[in-house]
């Protein structure tokens, strides 16, 4: 055998034993007459001693060892002298006894230690040496105890896990898909599915009553922190189910994962409109680890000569606890902030509240003291708080503006600490959104999701104030999940699909399946989906979901390290009846 124990197992009470082990060298190094070889495997590290007393053969050979050689050695397992507290194996050292290279390794191109010298690109190249870091290998293990512990969660519950096909039609609302050509059906086309949507539907009318599935999704969409060309979800469905059922069983796993994974307790987790949620935060997934609600401040400040706000449509603030000692120019870089392109705000207003309890503005010309006492009453503040305001004509557009300066505020003073938890619901969604783009309403979920039993007669006279049967998960300012209640009344769905502009050849065109399925008793149901790569890289405090996938796309939806995508040979590419190759436009 290769091994008779891995490299983090072998513990004081082993000593005296002969043992074999196998791995990659992490270091090697050599005091006088000794040389001294860290072996690392996916369990740990071990050290090895090449003594003295060793024949000059075996000195020898160990002398040319480099890192990440693969070796594979056989010794005794002795008492360290030296001890090391910082790893499990610290206390014993193997003193080798025979040496065996079973491959050699070039330099790599970066250190393979928690605090590499790689930069982002350079690792993503060499992903395979990337994940033998032990802090990236840790958050594949994350992975994979979650995702163990969701399916012993479901399988308790009754679920069973059904996989669905990755080949299927195409559908028109959400994002672009990834379209895939039919060899054998010339000039047609497969997509990749952005959720299973339809198909887990098709399951409950099918009569499974209660699904799940970990499964790869598809969406050919622009790229940030949290997502990817391909990402995970779990995702569920069930029968005979209203709102409360979903939220108490998903909230249930939720805490489950935390307790077990985490050894978090969490409470019941608060519910929020998604009216008061952009009402107050400025954002469908608010972070609620903290405070800083939103102010609306028109009646405040309007109306005394200062044309920004005068002129303006909405005016909010938030006040920033013992923020008053900020300096002009940390205020000044908080301005450019806000003024940056992605933001977009034209400027911001500030105001100290002083020891004495007075206010100071940046805009004291136009407002008396009274006036900014009614702002401080207003915004609840105390001596020692800093206020900041933004303004605009746009409410919903400045509301957001005022979410990213919130949220840099929270992130400058300390308040978005990673290993505190704060969950909620956020439930009431809109049914519809305006697209300026298409010009017209476009389902903010998907078709297929419920209105609110009471809002359903506004559908004639005004839908764009339906409610949705529609909830979202949100932790840290994250959304991890999110799902609703599904429509299960066929005249209901194509009341939905005119809505939306369907007429009803393509609404049969494109969904014809579902609505004939569901002339044939479809029940009651619904269900949600997780984001699986989000829900790890927030148990592992990540910045990024790429730390938490093993082979990750870049920022361009590129993988550098298979260097795809590519360009097809021309005979690939005549097979499939596509007669241009887009790198000769």
């Amino acid at each position: 055998m290769y091994r008779t124990n891995t490299c983090g197992e072998l513990r004081i009470t082993d000593a005296g034993k002969t043992v074999t082990l196998a791995g990659w060298v992490q270091r090697t190094r050599k005091m006088g007459g000794m040389t001294f070889i860290d072996l690392r495997d996916r369990y740990g590290i071990t050290q090895l001693v090449f003594t003295d007393e060793a024949d000059a053969e075996l000195q020898s050979e160990a002398a040319k060892v480099g890192r990440e050689f693969v070796l594979q050695v056989t010794g005794k397992v002795a008492e360290r002298a030296s001890k090391n507290k910082n790893i499990p194996t610290g206390e014993v050292e193997i003193i080798v006894e025979r040496l065996t290279v079973l491959n050699q390794s070039q330099t790599p191109p970066f250190t393979i230690e928690e605090n590499t010298d790689g930069g982002d690109d350079l690792r993503m190249k060499y992903r395979y040496l990337d994940l033998r870091r032990e802090c990236v290998r840790k958050n594949l293990e994350l992975r994979h105890q979650m995702t163990m512990e969701v399916r012993r969660y479901l399988d308790s519950k009754g679920f069973l896990e059904v996989e669905t096909p990755m080949l299927i039609g195409s559908t028109p609302e959400g994002a672009r898909d990834f379209v895939v050509p039919s060899r054998m059906n010339p000039g047609q086309f497969y997509a990749l599915p952005q959720s299973p949507q339809t198909l887990k539907q098709l399951l409950m009318v099918s009569g499974f009553d209660r699904y799940f599935q970990i499964v790869k999704c598809f969406r050919d969409e622009d790229l940030r922190a949290d997502r990817q060309p391909e990402f995970t979800q779990i995702d569920c469905e069930m029968s005979f189910v209203e709102q409360e059922d979903i939220i108490q069983l998903f909230e249930g796993m939720a805490k489950h994962l935390f307790k077990t994974l985490r050894n978090v307790e969490l409470s019941d987790f608060p519910r929020m409109t998604w009216h008061d949620a952009m009402k107050y935060y400025g954002s469908d997934k608010p972070d609620t680890r903290f405070g800083m609600r939103f102010v609306e401040l028109m009646d405040v400040l309007k109306g005394y000569g200062f044309g920004v706000f005068d002129n303006a449509a909405y005016i909010g603030g938030i006040c920033t606890k013992g923020a008053a000692t900020y300096t002009r120019k940390q205020l000044d870089q908080l301005t450019d902030f806000v003024k940056r392109p992605q933001i977009g705000a034209k400027g911001m207003v500030y105001a100290r509240v002083e020891a004495d309890g007075s206010v100071k503005s940046s805009v004291d010309k136009f407002y008396t003291q009274e006036v900014l006492q009614q702002l401080k009453a207003a915004m609840q503040a105390e001596a020692g708080d800093l206020i900041l305001i933004l303004s605009g004509d746009d409410a919903n557009k400045t509301r957001k503006q005022l979410c990213e300066l919130r949220l840099e505020m929270g992130s400058q003073l300390g308040l978005r600490d990673k290993n505190q938890f704060s969950c909620l619901w956020v439930i009431d969604f809109p049914m519809f959104e305006w697209s300026e783009e298409e010009g017209r309403l476009m389902a903010m979920h998907h078709p297929f999701t419920h209105p609110k039993a009471e809002d359903i007669p506004l559908l004639d006279s005004d839908p764009a104030a339906v409610r949705a049967d529609a909830y979202d998960m949100v932790i840290n300012g994250v959304e991890v999940g999110g799902g609703s209640i599904r429509i299960h009344d066929p005249k209901l769905q194509a009341k939905m699909f005119e809505i939306l502009g369907f007429t009803p050849e393509k609404a049969e065109e494109q969904f014809g399946f579902l609505m004939n399925a569901f002339k044939f008793g479809a029940p009651p149901h619904g269900g949600l989906a997780y984001g699986l790569d989000r829900w790890v890289s927030l148990f592992a405090g990540l910045d990024s979901i790429r730390d938490c996938i093993a082979f990750p796309k870049n920022n361009s939806g590129r993988d550098v390290m298979l260097d795809a995508p590519a360009p097809l040979d021309q005979k690939q590419l005549d097979e499939l009846m596509l007669s241009v190759n887009p790198t000769e436009k």
